[in-house]
């Protein structure tokens, strides 16, 4: 029979073993402090630690997909809008994301979250929806910048849905019509200027051509007469009387 003593040791020894021993995920790193000082980061794979000495902080080196709750914000034209985006990043240093700041992703969140104010709140509202990538390369850059000294790196920020109220809603909505209804007026004014030039041109082709006038003038009975049966009055040219009376009067003669 074992005796007591021997087990109890075998459980502390198993212990001692489990907490010294560490396995870190190919995109895991171990932060690893000795009695409160940092002396680097492992991994990835088997980590050995020193009980009780020595305390380990996983961190993570995937891209993180952070998304940036609504915010109020008052456009530079007065208009009150509320905005979310969402924020991606990813740890570059392990050692300074825990040591630099005491939590990095609430940290990061907080601060995408102001920036996001601040930038849109200088933005007027059409710039705000018509320039959606100059908006955020400006996010980008910013939070970036202020997230480095942390270990981090912040590769995209997009907004991602801008809330209008009611009343701004309809009143984009009339102007759109009313751009719509402009463009139109302006394409059917230049169909007119156009037809208008070419039917002057045509004039000035006629003018000069008289036998043209009656070309034109055959080629209109062709058109009818290929339609449904019906009575059509036109008027003969004078053109063509004349010609034929200059015919006759020879033989009157």
């Amino acid at each position: 029979m074992i005796p007591t003593w021997l087990l109890t040791a075998i459980f502390i020894l198993v212990i001692i073993l489990a907490s010294a021993i560490r396995v870190l995920r190919e995109y895991e790193r171990g932060v690893i402090f000795r009695l409160g000082r940092l002396i680097g980061s492992k991994g990835p794979g088997l980590i050995l630690l020193i009980p009780v000495i020595d305390r380990m902080v996983r961190v993570s080196l995937r891209v993180i997909a952070m998304d940036i709750p609504p915010q109020d914000v008052i456009t530079k034209d007065n208009v009150s809008v509320k905005v979310n985006a969402v924020l991606y990043f990813r740890v570059l240093d392990a050692n300074k994301a825990i040591v630099e700041v005491e939590d990095f992703l609430y940290a990061t969140s907080q601060l995408a979250q102001t920036t996001l104010r601040a930038v849109l709140g200088q933005a007027e509202l059409d710039g705000l929806l018509a320039e959606r990538e100059k908006i955020n390369a400006e996010l980008q850059r910013i939070v970036d910048e202020h997230t480095d000294p942390w270990g981090i790196k912040v590769s995209l920020v997009e907004v991602k849905h801008v809330d209008l109220p009611t009343e701004m809603q309809r009143a984009i909505a009339r102007q759109a019509e009313a751009e719509r209804e402009r463009r139109a007026k302006v394409i059917h004014a230049e169909g007119e200027f156009q037809a208008s030039t070419k039917l002057s041109q045509a004039a000035e082709i006629l003018q000069k051509q008289p036998a043209a006038i009656q070309l034109r003038f055959l080629q209109t009975l062709t058109e009818i007469s290929t339609e449904k049966s019906s009575t059509v009055v036109l008027p003969i040219p004078i053109d063509l009387l004349k010609v034929m009376m200059d015919h006759l009067a020879p033989e009157s003669k």
